[in-house]
């Protein structure tokens, strides 16, 4: 298995394999990109007939490739370019030493851009905007719930109307499950040829859970055994007991012996209940414990649970009660192989949720959990119960984007400030709830935000 060091060395200034061997679909409103970072684009609905594969292999995607086999950076990776400037392991080399795109690394490196239909190894798609959660960063494009709240009341009065329901029409729109869908039609017809080569298969919303597509493919998977297929799904774990039940019974069947492993991603931005649960409108910090507890207790084989902390600036405060229960899960389940990890992704947008508007003194908060971190790494007497390397570094890699917002235009701070002052002010009314009730210790930086938006 090739490292991420390896890639650093090896990739060039610009090559990700990601490009090639990874594709995230978002099929209610026919948008794509390659992993998270880049800008989403959309799928041309008049090649599918004829090329399904054109899900992944867009004529702006292929473009995309071709810059990069030049050795030249694509303008829409400028996180990962950002990383490295810093003098940091990006994504790029994260994403690209990983065995489902390593594997790859010798024919992409000699491809010269004129391949068209690439069947990538590790997919991630999303059928339905379908949510019974409304969080504070989403919106109506991936969950349902946001598109019922901004129908009614409509947009949030930032400076820029912010999930304005005008903006969600035509293209933009969320396919709802009840309508035909090209994009999920295309993807069914592509599946077939897709499946054999696939590595990994992540399935996200919405809210998976509560789409039928989500249970098409675990039938499809327990008809066709793969022995070599990493399975995954990520789910907010606070649906009804009912489906859970449902849920958790096929993946004790496709844990048997149908799939090479699974892994139930759980997006959950804090251990502070409630901080979660605002964040997270409509969330049970309850019923994440408990669905937690059952899917590592009832499902003993062949899986793992990541959390998916989204570092915001309403996240770090509680952040290492997380990181605790995470290093006590680890310590209960994890006997053989490690059973609970977690990603620390950066929140960019919207901008006023970025860690970067937050004042200085937020630094030295999560620079105190990396030290903490520190301090229970991992050691080979006690496997499994510690951080990792790559996870403390990861946590110092976040600090240091935070960083970065210190050279940020003061003017376009105070804009981000007003607007998180705007946009949580009308978010209490709207979910009854109170910020400086949930979050007291952020009292001065409301303040703050509040004097910009009124000034």
């Amino acid at each position: 298995m090739a490292s991420a060091e390896f890639m650093k060395e090896n990739l060039g200034n610009a090559l990700c394999l990601a490009k090639w061997q990874q594709v995230s679909l978002h099929l209610p409103t026919g948008l794509t990109n390659s992993c998270y970072h880049p800008p989403l684009h959309q799928i041309d609905a008049s090649l599918l007939k004829d090329n399904p594969s054109a899900l992944h292999n867009t004529p702006h995607k292929q473009a995309q490739r071709v810059i990069m086999l030049k050795n030249e950076r694509p303008e829409e990776c400028s996180y990962c370019w950002a990383q490295e400037d810093m003098g940091n392991l990006s994504d790029r080399h994260y994403r690209s030493g990983e065995p489902w795109a390593a594997e790859h690394y010798e024919d992409i490196t000699k491809y010269t851009g004129n391949e068209s239909d690439i069947i990538p190894s590790y997919v991630e798609v999303n059928f339905n905007h379908a949510c019974n959660l409304k969080c504070s960063y989403c919106s109506p494009q991936f969950s349902s719930s946001w598109a019922d709240d901004v129908a009614r009341y409509g947009a949030y009065p930032t400076r820029v109307p912010h999930n304005d329901p005008n903006y969600f029409t035509s293209s933009r729109r969320p396919i709802p499950a009840r309508e035909s869908n090209p994009y999920v039609d295309a993807f069914w017809d592509w599946f077939p040829e897709l499946y054999p080569k696939l590595k990994h298969f992540r399935m996200t919303g919405g809210e998976p859970l509560m789409d039928k597509n989500t249970y098409k493919v675990f039938d499809y998977v327990l008809a066709l055994p793969k022995p070599d297929l990493h399975l995954n799904v990520t789910s907010n774990f606070s649906v009804e007991e009912k489906l859970f039940d449902q849920y958790l019974d096929y993946v004790k069947r496709l844990c048997n012996t149908q799939i090479e492993h699974f892994m139930q991603y759980v997006s959950l931005d804090t251990g502070n209940p409630a901080h979660a649960e605002y964040i997270r409108s409509g969330m049970s910090f309850d019923r994440v414990e408990w669905y937690t507890t059952r899917y590592l207790e009832e499902v003993p084989y062949r899986n793992s649970l990541t959390f998916i902390i989204t570092m915001n600036n309403l996240s770090i405060l509680g952040l290492q009660q997380q990181l605790e229960w995470i290093l006590a899960l680890r310590k209960h389940h994890s006997k053989t192989y490690q059973r609970v990890w977690f990603d620390t992704p950066l929140l960019r947008t919207p901008s006023w949720q970025s860690l970067q508007i937050l004042p200085p003194v937020y630094v030295s908060v999560l620079e105190r959990v990396a030290d903490w971190m520190e301090a229970n790494k991992e050691t080979a007497d006690k496997p499994f119960q510690g951080f990792k390397d790559y996870e403390i570094q990861r946590m110092r890699r976040d600090i240091d984007w935070m960083k970065e917002g210190s050279k940020l235009d003061a003017e376009y701070v105070k804009l981000q400030r007003a607007d998180f002052f705007r946009f949580f002010n009308e978010y209490d009314k709207r979910n009854k709830t109170n910020f400086l009730d949930t979050f007291p210790q952020m009292r001065e930086f409301w303040d703050e935000c509040r004097y910009h938006a009124q000034n």
